[in-house]
């Protein structure tokens, strides 16, 4: 298994990193859609849910494209995975308090129909890519970085 890790590292990078890409480019080029997404959680104060919407897809740019690049995998990692578990929280939030949205993930957002809602669907989503993350954490090295792990000499 440990000749593999540096590859899966590598697929789990392009993995989490393009997800986060894609999901910031959808959103960050159209802030009213992405604060109007915030929003629709109801859980944050509006002036602070606005702030977040068009702060959150450049961040995800940004974190997408280190670990895409493989720098700082460790930090990354560490916070993409927090970022998922955020998202995981926001959206059983959601679904708890009966609220009807799309979760805005890859632009869009808003309130839905209650049959459009795929709250399992995005819950096992970020799991997932959490998962990846995690594994990323533990295991920072991988084919193509542009930083390599710091090995220690005894």
């Amino acid at each position: 298994m440990k000749k593999y890790q540096p590859w899966v590292g590598l697929v789990f990078r392009l993995i989490v990193g393009g997800v986060l890409v894609f999901a910031g480019y959808l959103k960050a080029f159209n802030p009213s859609k992405a604060k109007m997404a915030v929003r629709a959680y109801e859980a944050l104060p509006i002036p602070v849910a606005n702030i977040l919407g068009v702060a959150l897809p450049w961040i995800e740019i940004g974190a997408g494209l280190l670990l895409i690049l493989g720098v700082a995998v460790r930090y990354t990692s560490i916070f993409s995975g927090a970022l998922m578990l955020l998202f995981i929280v926001a959206i059983g939030q959601a679904w708890a308090r009966g609220l009807s949205i799309d979760c805005g993930c890859f632009g869009g957002g808003g309130q839905v129909e209650a049959k459009d809602t795929k709250y399992v669907q995005e819950i096992v989503r970020d799991f997932g890519l959490g998962l990846m993350s995690l594994y990323l954490f533990r295991y920072p090295t991988s084919r193509f970085a542009l930083e390599r792990e710091k090995v220690a000499h005894e």
